[in-house]
């Protein structure tokens, strides 16, 4: 099957999500606090400034894939920053991407991410 950029952005933020939660129950027991451990990870503002830290790590095409991310029409409340909200959306494409594509380069990638994972 053919995916396109909003396949790939819907899939890898369930991916994205999971590895956080994954990494979450390794540091702690009690719901309410790995709750609030994952929404402090799984929001438009951190997945930008992960974006942001991991660019120098991308290949040619993958900074072209997160460009046409960030060019996807997307919907978002009044109260959202745009601009951070198409940086999470590219995010989330390059997750799927490597996800449905390339689990060696995804899991390179999370390894990365892990030192931004404050718990």
């Amino acid at each position: 099957m053919q995916y396109n950029l909003k396949h790939f952005a819907h899939i890898g933020d369930a991916v994205f999500e999971l590895f956080v939660r994954e990494h979450i129950i390794n540091f702690a027991i009690d719901q309410k606090i790995m709750h609030k451990m994952t929404i402090k990870f799984v929001n438009s503002n951190f997945q930008a400034e992960i974006l942001n830290n991991i660019q120098e790590l991308l290949t040619e095409e993958e900074k072209e894939l997160a460009r046409r991310g960030r060019n996807l029409p997307i919907t978002i409340n009044k109260k959202s920053n745009p601009q951070i909200h198409r940086m999470a959306t590219s995010f989330e494409v390059l997750i799927g991407f490597w996800y449905l594509n390339d689990k060696e380069r995804l899991n390179f990638f999370f390894e990365n991410i892990k030192k931004y994972l404050n718990v």
